[in-house]
């Protein structure tokens, strides 16, 4: 009888323990910044996880966007030597290197300076739990970069709420060895239909419009990237090709990668670097990224 009692209060405690483990959520997983140059921010475990082979091409390879490559370089450089450096929106056409300029900007400024300067990516859906990460990074012995992809916000979407506190920093201020650089389509990050629905409904309408497009004045840097010129389009082709060793004659190079463009409606960098994988499947030859 007395060991069955035993045994239901052994029981009821495990409950309450596991009742009490659920609320508080996972305990904080322990984040090796040695262990890579860039991490993936994981929320529901708390953790940075390593990206052992970042997705990744050389900054040279990145052509017809010279000026807002060399003030992102500039910025970041600043940053990881320990100066003032400002948040970073890189806004613009599709396909036209936003993401990939981060990237190479990252790695180049961190190979050439020797300073351990970290990328830590955090995915869209992930953005309300930035006050969370800020608290990790804090601490960290090293300056980081907080990227985030294509950025945008849809009607009744209130996680801008928690960027926009990230960029004023609040009460405590962003820590000073945090940086955050968003790539997006819209320079405003929200649709026109949902600012002025926020007009609509609000006792002073300016003031609605102000907040919503204020988010995007919270970063300090704005870098706009424009659809490229056929020559811009055409540079990208040889620099790929002459990179990776994919030897063609330069007309038929040329008059290939125009085709490959009319087919997809568009010339971007993507679309250049689209073609330089049909091309280097069609001759056999290897990609290696940096």
């Amino acid at each position: 009888m007395q060991d069955t009692k035993i045994d239901l209060l052994i029981t009821e405690m495990q409950k309450v323990s596991a009742a009490i483990e659920r609320i508080a959520g996972p305990a904080p997983a322990v984040n090796e910044w040695g262990a890579a140059e860039c991490f993936v921010w994981v929320p529901q475990r708390l953790h940075l996880q390593p990206v052992s082979k970042p997705n990744r091409v050389d900054l040279t390879l990145i052509r017809g966007v010279d000026h807002v490559r060399d003030i992102l370089f500039d910025n970041t450089l600043r940053f990881a030597e320990g100066f003032p450096a400002n948040n970073v929106l890189l806004w613009g056409a599709r396909g036209m290197g936003k993401s990939s300029l981060v990237k190479a900007v990252h790695a180049s400024v961190a190979r050439d300076s020797g300073i351990r300067l970290k990328l830590v990516e955090v995915h869209r859906e992930d953005i309300s739990t930035l006050p969370v990460l800020m608290e990790i990074l804090k601490s960290a012995p090293v300056p980081v970069i907080v990227f985030c992809d294509d950025l945008s916000f849809d009607h009744d979407d209130t996680s801008y709420k928690s960027l926009k506190a990230v960029l004023d920093g609040g009460i405590e201020g962003r820590p000073a060895n945090v940086l955050l650089y968003a790539t997006s389509n819209r320079r405003h990050l929200l649709p026109r239909h949902m600012m002025e629905n926020e007009q609509s409904t609000a006792i002073n309408p300016s003031e609605a419009v102000e907040e919503k497009v204020s988010l995007s004045d919270r970063f300090g840097l704005w870098l706009g990237f424009y659809k490229c010129s056929q020559e811009d389009y055409l540079a990208m082709i040889d620099s790929y090709a002459t990179y990776f060793g994919l030897q063609s004659d330069a007309a038929q190079l040329h008059a290939e990668a125009l085709e490959w463009s009319t087919t997809r409606g568009a010339r971007s960098g993507r679309v250049a670097w689209q073609f330089i994988q049909d091309l280097a499947g069609r001759l056999k030859k290897k990609i290696d990224l940096v």
